[in-house]
């Protein structure tokens, strides 16, 4: 966990803030093994973001997708393709789920997917789509989409 902390209405404003693109450039989407940190801003709030994107190197749909701020809070994260995930209070989340910032635990609880959030799980890029729509990415950057994406 970070050194840094929020407290949690500072993270719900940061989640809730309008992300756009820093510039145009083409990000590829990630291939096996391979991971990339995208730059936002929140114009508004002149505060700088990154989006990650991380694929697994053996089960193609082992993936992440994160957004930060301060180069190293975790707001959310979206687990895909993982083994469940035990919170602090001892409950089991299934292996599908979402991380989201906590107060005086960062990232270390997790959460059942959303029914209305992600339209097609095995959809990668549509997943991808959906997570930065649910992070407020309203600009959101260009990703040319993978072979096996």
């Amino acid at each position: 966990m970070s050194e840094i902390n929020l407290t949690q209405a500072e993270a719900e404003q940061f989640i809730e803030a309008a992300k756009h693109r820093v510039d145009d450039r083409v990000w590829d989407y990630p291939d096996r093994g391979e991971k990339n940190s995208i730059p936002l801003v929140a114009p508004l709030r002149k505060e700088q973001f990154l989006l990650d994107m991380y694929r697994g190197s053996i089960n193609l749909k082992k993936v992440a997708y994160q957004e930060r701020v301060r180069k190293s809070i975790v707001l959310l994260r979206l687990d895909l393709g993982t083994a469940p995930h035990r919170n602090p209070d001892g409950e089991e989340i299934p292996p599908l789920h979402l991380h989201r910032y906590r107060e005086g635990f960062g990232d270390k609880w997790a959460f059942p997917l959303p029914d209305d959030c992600f339209k097609d799980l095995n959809d990668l890029y549509q997943t991808l789509k959906d997570f930065m729509e649910f992070c407020n990415i309203v600009k959101p950057p260009v990703i040319r989409r993978g072979m096996f994406s």
